[in-house]
């Protein structure tokens, strides 16, 4: 069932998500996306001020937008604007296990569109020791059921 703007209230709260990352794959999308030592080269990221390989912060937030979009998002929420206040907060390693926590922290009308509503929510994503590893607020878009019934 769509979880609409009048659906949602601020300090909403989910956590979801349990999802491995391994040696492979952060060198996989490293070497695509962001190829520097310490994300594709052993032996280079242990000289590093990591001491190991650490995957890409921008990977470390395509997979928590995955679990994201895989348990907090439906049709209505119709995308985003944006994100604010993007942190890496602590390197993720090979075999590190992440967890997501969203709070919606702001809501309000789209002063342009009366179809939709702003909702923004932080996303905080944890690994398997429950130290925070990114977060950021998202800027959403979320239809609006009946845009009169405000």
């Amino acid at each position: 069932m769509p979880e609409y703007y009048e659906d949602v209230e601020v300090g909403d709260a989910r956590s979801f998500g349990e999802r491995t990352v391994t040696k492979e794959e952060i060198v996989e999308f490293a070497e695509k996306y962001d190829p520097q030592p310490f994300h594709v080269d052993e032996e280079a990221a242990s000289e590093t001020i990591f001491g190991g390989l650490i995957a890409s912060g921008w990977q470390t937030a395509a997979i928590c937008m995955r679990m994201f979009v895989d348990n907090m998002a439906d049709e209505a929420w119709i995308g985003a604007r944006g994100v604010d206040e993007l942190r890496w907060i602590r390197p993720v390693r090979p075999g590190d296990t992440l967890r997501a926590e969203v709070e919606i922290v702001e809501k309000r009308p789209d002063e342009s569109n009366p179809g939709i509503g702003r909702v923004h929510s932080k996303l905080t994503a944890y690994n398997q020791d429950d130290e925070a590893v990114i977060s950021w607020i998202g800027l959403g878009m979320v239809e609006r059921r009946e845009p009169a019934d405000e």
